[in-house]
């Protein structure tokens, strides 16, 4: 019997949308079907179309990969959530739709501070963990998140650049190069484009990840799986002494810093990360941890 063969470029995956507790998810898939997908939580005003399909491309060569709008945002129903928590749950119900009990997570940045949330929620759900340019609720400097990111956004629209070239890259000539380059990336996909975010659903996320950083810590102790955490050794927006803080505080977890980057050191570097992910991803076992 001839079947069709398996996507794993993310520029073709279609746009599908699942209902959920009365809540509307867009989403997209790739990769062959598997029992345990790695489900992807993106960052702070992003949409389908803000995965570098290096990275993507990369998992899905190996691995079952969906990634979703947040309610509120591109072609999800409902309003952004005012909390991350509530982020957390609706995640939840998306993946609970799907018919999945077990997932692994690639996150980043806001992403990965909703996948904290779930995890705290719902320990068993997750299997693999994969947090980059994040840290944990209550983190040290995390409340400079709205002013940095404001600031980034009008030296942007001055230099009428896209704000992602200032908040995930070093502004000197080997993170401009970068920062060209991921967003370019960004547009390899020409048709059936999500819908950029609203500024009010930008606010409200932001100001949710800014009560996040302000909260009492969540006990990540409860994080047992797998875990591997990135960052870039500048992250202006989520301080890279995070990553390293996190690591201190999920036990067994393995870390990355790539040097003279940014947020978005995993894109800066994503020859270098993707083959790591892959294997971290594709990983029959964990490591052995010594006590």
């Amino acid at each position: 019997m001839n079947t069709a063969p398996v996507n794993t470029s993310y520029a073709k995956a279609p746009n599908k949308t699942l209902t959920a507790s009365g809540m509307t998810f867009a989403y997209r898939e790739l990769g062959q079907e598997e029992e345990v997908p790695v489900v992807f939580f993106v960052h702070l005003a992003g949409t389908l179309d803000n995965w570098d399909p290096r990275i993507v491309d990369a998992i899905a060569q190996h691995r079952h990969v969906i990634t979703f709008d947040q309610q509120g945002v591109g072609g999800s129903s409902g309003k952004v959530p005012a909390t991350l928590e509530q982020a957390a749950d609706d995640a939840y119900a998306f993946i609970a739709a799907l018919g999945y009990s077990k997932i692994d997570v690639f996150s980043f940045s806001m992403g990965g501070m909703i996948a904290q949330d779930l995890i705290v929620k719902h320990p068993s759900l997750v299997r693999k963990l994969v947090l980059t340019g994040t840290g944990p609720r209550g983190g040290k400097g995390m409340g400079k998140v709205i002013g940095t990111t404001y600031w980034d956004v009008f030296r942007a629209t001055v230099t009428r650049s896209d704000p992602k070239e200032f908040l995930f890259f070093n502004r000197d000539a080997a993170g401009k190069k970068a920062g060209k380059a991921f967003v370019n990336r960004l547009k390899e996909r020409t048709a059936d484009r999500d819908k950029d975010i609203k500024l009010p659903a930008f606010q409200t996320q932001l100001k949710a990840i800014a009560k996040f950083g302000r909260s009492a810590p969540s006990d990540l102790s409860v994080i047992t799986g797998p875990t591997l955490i990135a960052n870039g050794d500048n992250d202006r927006m989520v301080p890279s002494i995070l990553s390293n803080d996190l690591h201190s505080r999920i036990r067994g977890s393995e870390l990355i810093i790539y040097p003279d980057s940014g947020h978005g050191g995993i894109f800066q570097y994503w020859e270098k990360f993707a083959p790591v992910a892959v294997k971290f991803l594709t990983a029959a076992e964990p490591a052995a941890t010594g006590s």
